[in-house]
């Protein structure tokens, strides 16, 4: 069987992270790609859905997790905790299935130290202030909340040469197209074709 390939996506609150990987599942060519559901101690917000969006847990609960290891990256951001289980990763990379983590740039650190082949793109705004722009029409935090998110936006955003690939979210469409192409690109790379397509290159270099 073959394996899957693991992404990272990472950018800044307000990018547009979530829209575009949601728009990326749902497209009909993507029938082999899914989002990890991170589990955090942050409080659902409007139009949210357990078990959907992340899995909500209490700090405690969450600190029993990650005391037992099963995360296979954590971190805290604006005060709430973030992790990504070890075990429902494993299975879908396991089955075949490309699989997408949404995760800041710490997650992204822990990650490419604990897996070198792991893919990762950085998601960026067409300016800052663009991006307060974004904060402020989603309606979802105050004036203080978004100041402190602008704020770790830049230092979020200082980390984008550690990335493999960076999509500027200026054109929601082109941007999406363009994550389309890097998930193509990735696949069709010899490290995995070489697992995916392993059966017909036995009978291709086959001694007649």
């Amino acid at each position: 069987m073959s394996k899957g390939t693991l992404f990272i996506v990472t950018a800044p609150s307000g990018a547009g992270k979530t829209s575009l990987v949601n728009a990326l599942i749902e497209l009909a060519g993507e029938k082999n790609l899914c989002v990890s559901v991170s589990h955090t101690t942050r409080t659902l917000r409007p139009g949210e859905e357990n078990g959907v969006n992340y899995h909500f847990v209490s700090k405690d609960a969450f600190m029993t997790m990650l005391g037992k290891g099963e995360f296979l990256e954590s971190a805290e951001v604006y005060g709430n905790h973030y992790g990504t289980s070890q075990l429902k990763v494993d299975e879908k990379l396991r089955a075949g299935v490309d699989t997408i983590l949404e995760i800041d740039w710490q997650g992204a650190q822990q990650i490419r130290n604990l897996a070198p082949n792991v893919c990762s793109i950085f998601i960026l705004p067409p300016s800052l202030e663009s991006l307060n722009q974004r904060l402020t029409e989603r309606g979802q935090d105050g004036a203080e909340t978004i100041t402190s998110r602008m704020q770790q936006a830049v230092d979020e955003i200082s980390h984008v040469a550690e990335a493999d690939f960076v999509v500027v979210n200026d054109d929601f469409d082109a941007a999406l197209a363009d994550l389309q192409a890097i998930i193509r690109v990735r696949r069709l790379t010899q490290t995995s074709q070489q697992s995916n397509q392993s059966k017909l290159l036995d009978e291709l270099t086959r001694q007649c």
